[in-house]
């Protein structure tokens, strides 16, 4: 009640314009896009990651994996089963995960002067956030990955899964 008195005096709008703004404020905030737990800097966690890539950091509709930025899309969120598939050990319920469209050219070198698909095109990445810690799973090919323990076991597409946590 203070603050619309304040925003009022200030503003000399209403107490029911403001409770309608503050309203329309609230509902833009909860209409935060589910990428936002991706969101922040990330730090290698895994061996793997330690060697390949570095650090990650995820800021809106872009990615950067050891200084390399690029534009991501994210396609859809990851469903309980397909989460289970893709990542060993993870607690669906813990988290949630998603599946990005990008594109890193397969002649592109990170650390130690290592490619993420060897020398294809890496045009997938899956993500599960739980807590402090991001785990992604990159792939190559232009068809969607499919997130079943059978087709994940014969992808030869998945270029590798890394684990990463929150700095």
């Amino acid at each position: 009640m203070a603050v619309e008195w304040l925003l009022r005096g200030a503003c000399g709008c209403h107490a029911r314009w403001m409770r309608l703004w503050s309203g329309l404020g609230l509902a833009m905030s909860l209409a935060v896009p589910l990428t936002a737990q991706e969101r922040g800097s990330w730090r290698p966690a895994s061996k793997t990651a330690q060697t390949v890539t570095g650090d990650v950091t995820f800021n809106g509709e872009r990615v950067t994996i050891n200084f390399f930025s690029l534009t991501v899309a994210e396609i859809r969120p990851l469903k309980t089963d397909e989460i289970l598939a893709a990542f060993d050990g993870a607690d669906p319920g813990a988290g949630a995960g998603h599946l990005f469209r990008l594109s890193i050219p397969g002649d592109k070198r990170f650390l130690h002067k290592n490619t993420i698909c060897g020398s294809d095109e890496t045009q997938w990445m899956a993500t599960f956030v739980a807590g402090k810690e991001l785990k992604i799973a990159f792939f190559s090919n232009a068809t969607p990955p499919v997130f079943t323990i059978e087709a994940l076991g014969k992808n030869e597409n998945l270029c590798g899964v890394y684990t990463y946590a929150r700095y």
